[in-house]
C-alpha cells in the first residue's frame, strides 16, 4: 500500500510541475477518540420487577453482570444503575404490599451493584407522591447500599407541574434529598399515554417553584427534559428551552443542574434535529451534558451502539471530549 501511495503521489507531482506528497500520516498520529468516563443512565430489573412491568413493554429480568459485560464492550468504567422500583407506584394499577416491593426492588438494585462496587452505583427511586416516598427516601440515605442519589420518573408517576398539590410534594421530597445530601436524577417529561399537559410552563414551574428546595445537591435532568427516542418531541424541546435560556443566562438555580443524553442520541437522528440539538447542548453548556445511554442489553441501543450516535452530533472534538469527561459528583 505505501508503494501504490508512493507512485501515486509521484505522478501528481510531475503533472503538476510541484513537490512530491508529503508521506502519509501515520496512524498513532489520529487522535484517539473519547469513551464516556460514565454511563449515567442505566437500569437492571429483577425477574419480579420485570414481570410487573411486561403488561406494558415486554422486559426480560437484566443483572450486573450483563451491564458490566456491555460496559466493558465500550470500556465504560462507572455507571448509574437506576431502580426501577417506582413502577410499583404505577397511578393506574394496584398491587398487595406496594411499598414491600418497592423495598425490595430498590434493595434488589444495591444488591446486585454491591457485586461490582468500582463500576456500578445503585440509586433507589419511588412515586414522589406516594404516602412512603420520604419514608424510603430516608431509608436509602441511611443504607450503604446505594449512592448519594435518587431516581424520580414523572411520568410513571403521574407527577403534574401544574398541580399545586403535586408541586408540593416534590418540594417535599426535594427539600428531604437535599437535607440528606442526595442527588435527584429525574424524568421530568409528564406522561404522554395520559395526554398530561406539558412543555415551557411546566419548566418554570420546575424552576422557579421546585428546584429552589435542592440548592446545594446535584439535579439530573434524564433525556434533555423529554422521555426519547430523538429530538423530535416538541413540548420536551419547549421544556428544555426554559432551562436551558435559564443556563444561558446563569440563573443561580441552575448551577447544580445537569442534563443527561439518554435515548435522545439515536444512529438515524434526522440532520436537522442533529443540528438543533448541538445548539441546545452548546447553549446548556458542554460542562453540563452527560453521556447516558438508557441501554439495557437486547434492546437495541446498547451502550456501545449509543456512543457511536454521538459521536455522529456536530460538535467538534474538544466539545465531544468534555461530554465524555463529565461525572456527576454522586458517581465519582
Amino acid at each position: 500500500m505505501r508503494r501504490l501511495t508512493a507512485i501515486f503521489c509521484a505522478a501528481i507531482a510531475v503533472a503538476a510541475s510541484g513537490p512530491a506528497c508529503a508521506a502519509p500520516v501515520a496512524a498513532s498520529a489520529v487522535p484517539a477518540r473519547p469513551t464516556p468516563a460514565a454511563d449515567h443512565h442505566q437500569h437492571l430489573f429483577s425477574p419480579a420487577a420485570a414481570a410487573w412491568m411486561s403488561s406494558s413493554m415486554a422486559l426480560a429480568p437484566i443483572d450486573a453482570d450483563e451491564l458490566v459485560a456491555q460496559l466493558d464492550a465500550v470500556g465504560i468504567r462507572r455507571a448509574a444503575v437506576l431502580s426501577a422500583a417506582y413502577a410499583y407506584g404505577l397511578p393506574a394499577r394496584t398491587i398487595d404490599h406496594e411499598y414491600a416491593r418497592v423495598r425490595a426492588e430498590n434493595d434488589w438494585i444495591a444488591a446486585q451493584a454491591a457485586r461490582h462496587p468500582q463500576r456500578l452505583v445503585a440509586l433507589c427511586s419511588f412515586n414522589p407522591l406516594k404516602d412512603y416516598a420520604l419514608l424510603e427516601l430516608g431509608r436509602c440515605a441511611t443504607s450503604p447500599g446505594f449512592g448519594r442519589a435518587i431516581k424520580l420518573d414523572f411520568a410513571a408517576s403521574d407527577v403534574q407541574l401544574d398541580q399545586p398539590g403535586h408541586v408540593e410534594r416534590l418540594r417535599q421530597v426535594f427539600r428531604a434529598a437535599n437535607a440528606r445530601g442526595m442527588a435527584i436524577v429525574m424524568d421530568m417529561r409528564a406522561s404522554r399515554a395520559l395526554g398530561r399537559p406539558y412543555g415551557a410552563e411546566q419548566a418554570r414551574v420546575l424552576l422557579e417553584q421546585v428546584l429552589p428546595f435542592a440548592p446545594d445537591v446535584p439535579v439530573q435532568v434524564s433525556h434533555l427534559a423529554g422521555n426519547g427516542p430523538g429530538f423530535g418531541d416538541t413540548p420536551a424541546r419547549e421544556a428544555l428551552a426554559v432551562l436551558a435560556e435559564a443556563a444561558a443566562r446563569q440563573d443561580p438555580r441552575m448551577r447544580q443542574v445537569w442534563f443527561d443524553v439518554a435515548a435522545v442520541v439515536q444512529s438515524d437522528l434526522p440532520a436537522d434535529e442533529a443540528r438543533r440539538l448541538v445548539r441546545r447542548l452548546r447553549q446548556l453548556g458542554l460542562d453540563r451534558v452527560l453521556y447516558g445511554s438508557d441501554a439495557p442489553p437486547g434492546a437495541g441501543m446498547e451502550a456501545a451502539s449509543g456512543w457511536e450516535a454521538f459521536l455522529r452530533l456536530p460538535l467538534d472534538d474538544a466539545e465531544t471530549a468534555r461530554v465524555a469527561r463529565n461525572v456527576v459528583p454522586y458517581l465519582r
